[in-house]
Protein backbone atom coordinates (compact mmCIF):
# COMPACT_ATOMS: atom_id res chain seq x y z
CA UNK A 1 0.00 0.00 0.00
CA UNK A 2 1.48 3.52 -0.67
CA UNK A 3 -0.12 6.72 0.51
CA UNK A 4 -2.02 8.33 -2.53
CA UNK A 5 -4.65 5.50 -2.32
CA UNK A 6 -5.73 7.16 0.64
CA UNK A 7 -5.88 10.24 -0.93
CA UNK A 8 -9.42 12.08 -2.43
CA UNK A 9 -9.98 14.93 -3.21
CA UNK A 10 -12.82 17.12 -1.04
CA UNK A 11 -14.70 20.53 -2.10
CA UNK A 12 -13.81 22.85 0.46
CA UNK A 13 -17.65 23.68 0.77
CA UNK A 14 -18.56 20.09 2.52
CA UNK A 15 -15.71 20.92 5.67
CA UNK A 16 -17.91 22.14 8.01
CA UNK A 17 -17.42 24.89 10.45
CA UNK A 18 -19.61 24.58 12.92
CA UNK A 19 -21.90 21.82 14.11
CA UNK A 20 -25.20 20.47 12.96
CA UNK A 21 -27.55 20.85 16.55
CA UNK A 22 -26.14 17.68 18.34
CA UNK A 23 -27.94 14.27 17.66
CA UNK A 24 -29.26 16.34 14.24
CA UNK A 25 -26.37 15.36 11.95
CA UNK A 26 -26.81 12.75 9.19
CA UNK A 27 -25.99 9.34 9.44
CA UNK A 28 -23.93 7.06 6.76
CA UNK A 29 -24.58 3.24 7.30
CA UNK A 30 -21.95 1.87 5.82
CA UNK A 31 -22.31 -2.41 5.98
CA UNK A 32 -19.66 -4.92 5.13
CA UNK A 33 -21.08 -6.29 2.60
CA UNK A 34 -21.06 -2.80 0.54
CA UNK A 35 -24.90 -1.79 1.38
CA UNK A 36 -24.87 2.19 2.19
CA UNK A 37 -27.62 3.69 3.85
CA UNK A 38 -28.79 7.32 4.58
CA UNK A 39 -30.71 8.31 7.94
CA UNK A 40 -30.26 10.74 10.69
CA UNK A 41 -27.82 10.35 13.57
CA UNK A 42 -31.08 10.45 16.19
CA UNK A 43 -31.57 6.92 14.32
CA UNK A 44 -28.56 5.17 15.25
CA UNK A 45 -31.07 2.77 18.03
CA UNK A 46 -32.38 1.10 14.97
CA UNK A 47 -28.88 -0.65 14.03
CA UNK A 48 -27.93 -1.67 17.30
CA UNK A 49 -29.56 -4.95 18.89
CA UNK A 50 -30.25 -5.42 22.85
CA UNK A 51 -26.96 -7.15 24.50
CA UNK A 52 -24.46 -5.30 21.95
CA UNK A 53 -22.44 -3.31 23.98
CA UNK A 54 -21.63 0.55 22.78
CA UNK A 55 -18.19 2.01 24.22
CA UNK A 56 -17.48 5.33 24.43
CA UNK A 57 -13.91 7.85 25.28
CA UNK A 58 -14.56 9.80 28.40
CA UNK A 59 -12.07 12.01 27.31
CA UNK A 60 -12.46 16.06 28.47
CA UNK A 61 -11.11 18.92 26.28
CA UNK A 62 -9.39 21.51 27.81
CA UNK A 63 -9.36 25.40 26.48
CA UNK A 64 -5.53 25.14 26.13
CA UNK A 65 -5.05 27.16 23.53
CA UNK A 66 -3.57 30.49 24.72
CA UNK A 67 -2.70 33.73 23.28
CA UNK A 68 0.06 35.75 24.95
CA UNK A 69 2.64 38.23 24.50
CA UNK A 70 6.20 39.46 24.84
CA UNK A 71 7.57 42.28 26.21
CA UNK A 72 8.21 44.14 23.36
CA UNK A 73 4.44 43.76 22.32
CA UNK A 74 4.66 40.59 19.75
CA UNK A 75 2.25 38.02 19.74
CA UNK A 76 2.66 34.16 20.54
CA UNK A 77 -0.08 31.67 20.19
CA UNK A 78 0.91 28.03 21.59
CA UNK A 79 -1.54 24.98 22.29
CA UNK A 80 -0.83 22.79 25.83
CA UNK A 81 -0.52 19.27 25.26
CA UNK A 82 0.54 17.64 28.47
CA UNK A 83 2.74 18.17 31.40
CA UNK A 84 6.04 16.74 30.93
CA UNK A 85 8.06 15.00 34.28
CA UNK A 86 10.11 18.27 35.24
CA UNK A 87 7.65 20.30 36.00
CA UNK A 88 7.56 21.51 32.00
CA UNK A 89 4.49 21.32 29.67
CA UNK A 90 5.05 19.80 25.70
CA UNK A 91 3.57 22.59 23.70
CA UNK A 92 3.15 22.95 19.92
CA UNK A 93 3.59 26.41 19.07
CA UNK A 94 4.97 27.75 15.20
CA UNK A 95 7.24 30.77 17.02
CA UNK A 96 10.68 29.62 18.29
CA UNK A 97 10.48 32.98 20.75
CA UNK A 98 12.64 31.93 23.70
CA UNK A 99 11.51 34.27 27.21
CA UNK A 100 8.67 34.66 28.86
CA UNK A 101 5.19 35.65 27.67
CA UNK A 102 1.95 37.22 29.65
CA UNK A 103 -1.13 35.53 28.79
CA UNK A 104 -3.21 37.26 31.74
CA UNK A 105 -2.74 37.97 34.88
CA UNK A 106 -2.79 34.42 36.21
CA UNK A 107 -0.76 33.07 34.02
CA UNK A 108 2.74 33.79 32.18
CA UNK A 109 4.36 31.42 30.38
CA UNK A 110 8.75 30.38 30.38
CA UNK A 111 9.21 29.51 26.32
CA UNK A 112 12.33 27.15 25.76
CA UNK A 113 11.65 27.21 22.18
CA UNK A 114 8.37 25.37 20.42
CA UNK A 115 7.83 22.71 21.88
CA UNK A 116 8.68 23.12 25.90
CA UNK A 117 7.22 25.46 28.38
CA UNK A 118 7.29 26.49 31.91
CA UNK A 119 3.78 27.76 33.78
CA UNK A 120 4.00 30.56 35.92
CA UNK A 121 0.65 31.05 37.86
CA UNK A 122 -1.33 30.87 41.31
CA UNK A 123 -4.36 29.30 41.97
CA UNK A 124 -6.26 26.02 40.05
CA UNK A 125 -4.64 25.94 36.74
CA UNK A 126 -7.94 24.13 35.19
CA UNK A 127 -10.06 27.36 36.44
CA UNK A 128 -7.76 29.68 34.92
CA UNK A 129 -7.55 27.73 31.48
CA UNK A 130 -11.48 27.95 31.81
CA UNK A 131 -11.05 31.43 32.38
CA UNK A 132 -9.09 33.00 30.02
CA UNK A 133 -8.15 29.67 27.52
CA UNK A 134 -9.58 28.77 23.86
CA UNK A 135 -10.44 25.24 22.46
CA UNK A 136 -8.21 24.04 20.41
CA UNK A 137 -10.09 23.51 16.99
CA UNK A 138 -8.13 22.14 14.37
CA UNK A 139 -6.57 24.23 11.52
CA UNK A 140 -9.41 23.13 8.90
CA UNK A 141 -11.83 25.30 10.74
CA UNK A 142 -11.37 28.46 9.43
CA UNK A 143 -12.17 30.73 11.66
CA UNK A 144 -11.44 31.88 15.64
CA UNK A 145 -12.79 29.56 19.00
CA UNK A 146 -16.36 31.06 19.60
CA UNK A 147 -17.43 30.90 23.48
CA UNK A 148 -19.63 28.18 22.35
CA UNK A 149 -17.46 25.98 21.09
CA UNK A 150 -16.64 24.73 25.04
CA UNK A 151 -19.61 23.19 24.70
CA UNK A 152 -19.78 22.35 21.49
CA UNK A 153 -16.14 20.55 21.09
CA UNK A 154 -17.29 18.50 23.63
CA UNK A 155 -19.12 15.31 24.19
CA UNK A 156 -22.12 15.00 26.37
CA UNK A 157 -20.52 12.33 28.43
CA UNK A 158 -16.90 14.20 28.81
CA UNK A 159 -15.42 13.65 32.49
CA UNK A 160 -11.78 13.16 32.35
CA UNK A 161 -9.57 16.16 31.19
CA UNK A 162 -6.58 15.78 29.13
CA UNK A 163 -7.13 16.10 25.61
CA UNK A 164 -5.93 18.42 23.11
CA UNK A 165 -8.81 17.14 20.66
CA UNK A 166 -12.26 16.22 21.16
CA UNK A 167 -13.03 12.38 20.04
CA UNK A 168 -15.75 14.08 17.12
CA UNK A 169 -17.67 10.37 16.85
CA UNK A 170 -18.82 11.22 20.60
CA UNK A 171 -20.07 14.64 19.40
CA UNK A 172 -23.37 13.54 18.00
CA UNK A 173 -24.86 11.73 21.42
CA UNK A 174 -27.42 13.54 23.34
CA UNK A 175 -28.03 12.07 26.47
CA UNK A 176 -32.21 11.37 25.21
CA UNK A 177 -29.60 9.48 22.70
CA UNK A 178 -27.62 7.21 25.18
CA UNK A 179 -31.38 6.50 27.46
CA UNK A 180 -32.89 5.74 24.93
CA UNK A 181 -30.17 3.19 24.04
CA UNK A 182 -29.67 1.93 27.58
CA UNK A 183 -33.56 1.12 27.60
CA UNK A 184 -32.93 -0.75 24.98
CA UNK A 185 -31.17 -2.91 26.37
CA UNK A 186 -27.44 -1.61 25.15
CA UNK A 187 -24.78 -1.82 27.14
CA UNK A 188 -22.87 1.63 27.75
CA UNK A 189 -19.12 1.27 28.72
CA UNK A 190 -16.49 4.39 28.89
CA UNK A 191 -13.15 4.46 28.39
CA UNK A 192 -10.06 7.36 28.41
CA UNK A 193 -7.95 7.90 26.02
CA UNK A 194 -6.48 11.43 25.90
CA UNK A 195 -5.96 12.79 21.96
CA UNK A 196 -2.94 14.31 21.57
CA UNK A 197 -1.07 15.49 18.34
CA UNK A 198 -0.60 12.32 17.25
CA UNK A 199 -4.19 11.16 16.11
CA UNK A 200 -3.76 14.73 13.30
CA UNK A 201 -0.20 14.26 12.38
CA UNK A 202 -0.46 13.33 8.70
CA UNK A 203 1.58 10.20 6.87
CA UNK A 204 4.22 11.28 5.71
CA UNK A 205 6.00 8.53 4.32
CA UNK A 206 5.21 7.28 1.09
CA UNK A 207 5.12 3.58 2.56
CA UNK A 208 2.18 3.37 5.06
CA UNK A 209 3.87 1.03 6.99
CA UNK A 210 6.79 3.32 7.79
CA UNK A 211 4.26 5.88 9.64
CA UNK A 212 5.00 6.16 13.87
CA UNK A 213 2.13 7.00 15.83
CA UNK A 214 3.13 8.82 18.64
CA UNK A 215 1.59 7.04 22.30
CA UNK A 216 -1.54 8.93 23.70
CA UNK A 217 -2.18 7.67 27.49
CA UNK A 218 -5.72 5.06 28.03
CA UNK A 219 -7.51 3.87 31.19
CA UNK A 220 -9.67 1.06 30.59
CA UNK A 221 -11.69 -0.31 33.73
CA UNK A 222 -10.29 -3.33 34.55
CA UNK A 223 -13.32 -5.75 34.49
CA UNK A 224 -14.32 -4.46 30.53
CA UNK A 225 -12.58 -7.14 28.63
CA UNK A 226 -14.24 -9.99 30.87
CA UNK A 227 -17.48 -8.10 30.20
CA UNK A 228 -16.41 -7.65 26.56
CA UNK A 229 -15.70 -11.67 26.69
CA UNK A 230 -18.68 -12.68 27.74
CA UNK A 231 -20.73 -9.60 24.89
CA UNK A 232 -19.40 -12.15 22.64
CA UNK A 233 -19.88 -15.20 23.99
CA UNK A 234 -23.48 -13.99 23.40
CA UNK A 235 -23.24 -13.61 19.90
CA UNK A 236 -23.51 -10.38 20.89
CA UNK A 237 -21.37 -6.90 19.56
CA UNK A 238 -19.09 -4.38 20.50
CA UNK A 239 -19.57 -1.17 18.94
CA UNK A 240 -16.50 1.60 19.20
CA UNK A 241 -17.50 5.31 19.39
CA UNK A 242 -14.42 7.03 17.04
CA UNK A 243 -11.17 5.58 16.22
CA UNK A 244 -9.96 6.86 19.43
CA UNK A 245 -12.04 4.44 21.90
CA UNK A 246 -10.61 1.74 18.92
CA UNK A 247 -7.21 2.70 19.48
CA UNK A 248 -7.83 2.18 23.35
CA UNK A 249 -9.40 -1.21 22.84
CA UNK A 250 -7.26 -2.75 19.75
CA UNK A 251 -4.38 -1.38 21.61
CA UNK A 252 -4.35 -3.02 25.05
CA UNK A 253 -5.93 -6.46 23.38
CA UNK A 254 -2.77 -6.43 20.77
CA UNK A 255 -0.41 -6.11 23.53
CA UNK A 256 1.03 -2.77 21.56
CA UNK A 257 0.42 -0.92 25.10
CA UNK A 258 3.00 0.88 27.42
CA UNK A 259 1.56 0.09 31.05
CA UNK A 260 1.77 2.98 33.47
CA UNK A 261 -0.15 1.53 36.48
CA UNK A 262 -3.11 -1.31 37.39
CA UNK A 263 -4.83 -0.28 40.48
CA UNK A 264 -8.69 -0.90 39.47
CA UNK A 265 -8.03 0.47 36.19
CA UNK A 266 -5.69 -0.24 32.96
CA UNK A 267 -3.90 2.75 32.67
CA UNK A 268 -0.78 3.09 30.12
CA UNK A 269 0.04 4.69 26.59
CA UNK A 270 -0.49 2.80 23.15
CA UNK A 271 1.71 3.76 19.71
CA UNK A 272 -0.73 1.50 17.82
CA UNK A 273 -1.07 1.95 14.09
CA UNK A 274 -4.11 0.40 12.58
CA UNK A 275 -4.30 0.51 8.38
CA UNK A 276 -5.43 -2.05 6.02
CA UNK A 277 -4.29 -5.67 6.92
CA UNK A 278 -4.96 -5.22 10.92
CA UNK A 279 -7.16 -8.14 12.15
CA UNK A 280 -9.63 -6.53 14.70
CA UNK A 281 -9.83 -8.22 17.86
CA UNK A 282 -11.96 -6.30 20.11
CA UNK A 283 -14.48 -4.31 18.08
CA UNK A 284 -17.64 -5.43 15.72
CA UNK A 285 -19.04 -2.37 14.73
CA UNK A 286 -17.54 1.37 14.35
CA UNK A 287 -19.09 4.89 14.35
CA UNK A 288 -17.17 7.59 13.12
CA UNK A 289 -16.94 10.87 11.31
CA UNK A 290 -15.30 11.14 8.05
CA UNK A 291 -11.63 11.77 7.88
CA UNK A 292 -9.21 14.10 6.54
CA UNK A 293 -7.14 12.42 3.08
CA UNK A 294 -4.13 10.65 4.14
CA UNK A 295 -4.70 10.40 7.90
CA UNK A 296 -4.33 8.02 10.32
CA UNK A 297 -8.26 7.62 10.97
CA UNK A 298 -8.85 7.53 7.49
CA UNK A 299 -6.79 4.40 7.41
CA UNK A 300 -7.83 2.61 10.25
CA UNK A 301 -11.43 3.49 9.19
CA UNK A 302 -10.73 1.72 5.73
CA UNK A 303 -8.96 -1.21 7.63
CA UNK A 304 -12.30 -2.33 9.61
CA UNK A 305 -14.22 -1.12 6.02
CA UNK A 306 -12.34 -2.52 3.76
CA UNK A 307 -11.03 0.03 1.63
CA UNK A 308 -12.96 -0.25 -1.26
CA UNK A 309 -16.14 0.02 0.48
CA UNK A 310 -14.95 3.23 2.32
CA UNK A 311 -13.50 4.41 -1.02
CA UNK A 312 -17.62 4.07 -2.45
CA UNK A 313 -19.15 5.09 0.45
CA UNK A 314 -16.85 8.56 0.69
CA UNK A 315 -17.40 8.52 -3.38
CA UNK A 316 -21.21 9.23 -2.17
CA UNK A 317 -21.26 10.94 0.77
CA UNK A 318 -19.91 13.37 -0.93
CA UNK A 319 -21.68 13.75 -4.10
CA UNK A 320 -25.17 13.71 -1.52
CA UNK A 321 -23.05 16.97 0.45
CA UNK A 322 -21.86 15.24 3.42
CA UNK A 323 -20.36 17.52 5.95
CA UNK A 324 -16.55 16.31 6.64
CA UNK A 325 -14.04 16.40 9.75
CA UNK A 326 -14.71 17.36 13.25
CA UNK A 327 -17.90 19.17 13.09
CA UNK A 328 -19.64 17.03 9.94
CA UNK A 329 -21.59 14.17 9.98
CA UNK A 330 -21.76 10.51 10.97
CA UNK A 331 -20.62 7.14 9.40
CA UNK A 332 -21.27 3.45 10.98
CA UNK A 333 -19.85 0.52 9.80
CA UNK A 334 -21.42 -2.98 11.21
Amino acid sequence: MTLKDFDFELPSSLIAQRPEKRGLSRLLVLKKDGTILHRKFSEIGEFLNPGDMLVLNNTKVLPVRLEGRKPTGGRVELLLVRPLEDGYWLILSRDTYKGIITVSEELKIELSGSDRARLIYSGDLKEILWKIGQMPLPPYIKRRPLPEDKEWYQTTYAEVPGSIAAPTAGLHFTEDILEGLLSNGILIRKVTLHVGPGTFRPVRTESIEEHKMEEEIFEIPSLLFEEIREVKARGRRVISTGTTTTRALEGYASGRYRELSCNGVLKGSTDIFIYPGYEFKVIDGLITNFHLPRSTPLLLSSAFAGTENLRRAYKEAIAMGYRFFSYGDAMLII
